[in-house]
């Protein structure tokens, strides 16, 4: 019964609009009534979930992502992919693909991806001819990269919630192949759409030009450097190596690029807050929910569930991967990180799954939820910029949700795709 309440009143808070986060605390305060637990646990479990010492490293790298769209890295990154691959069909679309793989290393943030590289490319893929659909259609989901490439928050995320005993270098090393993999998967697919809509291509520059905006992005792209070099190579902890950032940020915006200027640095830090005080406050009540989960032994549960009707691990592989493409379609990526590591990490270890691969496995499949209406984070920006309906962009969406989705069920199968780079690091 105690299970029922937790999980039914949760759902119906969501269902009928109610934020994450207070729907996570109401369904675990109503559950410590039910069982006649004492108040003073939510107190307890807010504070110890809050209060690790491993979840510091996301509001600074935050801090530093915002510090590098404002402070002029984003338009540098787009112009260099732009160099690259705007000759081929539909290039404005595989500028955007390039871009959010370059900008996700410096963000680590979907929702940072598309607004700052949706913002600028999916208007000018409008004013040069494109369809508004496809506009948006490859920027979202181009997004998705930031996910997977240093320094994903969600990857921080997992680590903190599956008891901070994972390598965050391991799960950092662990994302790079499947976000090259999913980059040239989508610049594949928007350029089949692009030829079937017949889009034109735009003109090579000429190498000099191509040099010239490498060397322009270079500082920026040396902050992904920094972060994996530095603390794959031991230099630096994961939150020593987000206060690096903030100060690589600082100094290359402010003193090299001299774009962030004091009004803009004060609505970084505006915003950098507001972002940190909405992750934490759902890290926090999701603390009190899971301890609710583990009180209750739904982990447990959950594994005898799975083997009942299961006997394989690439089974149980793919029955969790549905479960959550479901949860993703109604829950953002944070919460189901929060929620679902407890439950399913126990399971993916039972059946001899590797937690560093359940972990890309996890994000990658939460990740094509924030494309999923009617909860998708992503798609909501995404249609706000590009002044389309989301019934609309969902018509054509299509070809790259499946390419999405062929990426993941090539990860999820194939575990050496994600193990093998941090094995490599590690000899």
């Amino acid at each position: 019964m105690a299970i029922a309440i937790l999980f039914s009143v949760f759902a119906l808070l969501l269902i009928i609009g109610v934020p994450v986060a207070y729907a996570l605390a109401a369904a675990a305060l109503l559950t410590l009534f039910y069982l006649d637990l004492p108040s003073i646990v939510m107190v307890q479990q807010i504070s110890a979930g809050s209060g690790s010492p491993s979840l510091i490293a996301i509001p600074l790298f935050i801090f530093a992502g915002e510090i590098m769209m404002r402070g002029g890295i984003s338009e540098r990154l787009i112009s260099l992919a732009s160099s690259l691959v705007g000759r081929m069909r539909g290039g404005l679309g595989q500028v955007s693909v390039l871009s959010s793989l370059f900008f996700g290393g410096v963000s680590g943030s979907a929702i940072a991806d598309v607004s700052a590289v949706g913002g600028t490319m999916i208007p000018q893929m409008i004013k040069r001819g494109y369809d508004r659909d496809f506009a948006v259609n490859v920027s979202i989901t181009a997004a998705l990269v930031a996910l997977l490439v240093p320094p994903s928050h969600n990857l921080i995320l997992f680590s903190a919630a599956a008891g901070g005993g994972l390598s965050i270098a391991d799960l950092f090393a662990a994302g790079i192949v499947p976000a090259l993999l999913m980059t040239v998967v989508l610049m594949f697919t928007g350029w089949l759409v692009a030829c079937r809509r017949g889009y034109g291509v735009e003109a090579f520059p000429g190498m000099r030009a191509v040099l010239l905006r490498l060397i322009s992005a270079l500082p920026g792209l040396g902050l992904v450097a920094l972060i994996f070099v530095g603390i794959r190579a031991g230099i630096f902890t994961a939150v020593e190596s987000a206060a690096v950032a903030v100060v690589y940020a600082l100094l290359v915006t402010s003193v090299l690029y001299r774009q962030l200027k004091l009004r803009e640095f004060l609505a970084t830090v505006t915003h950098a807050a507001r972002s940190t005080g909405v992750i934490l406050f759902v890290i926090a009540t999701a603390a009190v929910f899971g301890w609710l989960l583990a009180y209750l032994q739904v982990p447990a549960a959950a594994v005898e569930a799975l083997q009942s009707i299961a006997d394989s691990k690439a089974m149980v592989l793919l029955l969790i991967i549905i479960v959550l493409l479901l949860l993703g379609t109604f829950m953002d990526l944070a919460p189901m990180i929060l929620i679902c590591t407890p439950i399913f990490l126990p399971v993916a270890r039972a059946y001899g799954i590797d937690p560093i691969h359940f972990g890309l496995v996890l994000v990658l499949t939460g990740g094509l939820g924030l494309v999923t209406p009617p909860v998708g984070s992503v798609l909501f920006i995404g249609t706000a910029i590009g002044k389309i309906s989301i019934a609309e962009t969902m018509r054509s969406i299509w070809p790259f949700w499946l390419a999405g989705l062929a990426v993941l069920l090539v990860v999820a199968f194939f575990p050496e795709m994600s193990l093998w780079l941090p094995k490599l690091l590690r000899a």
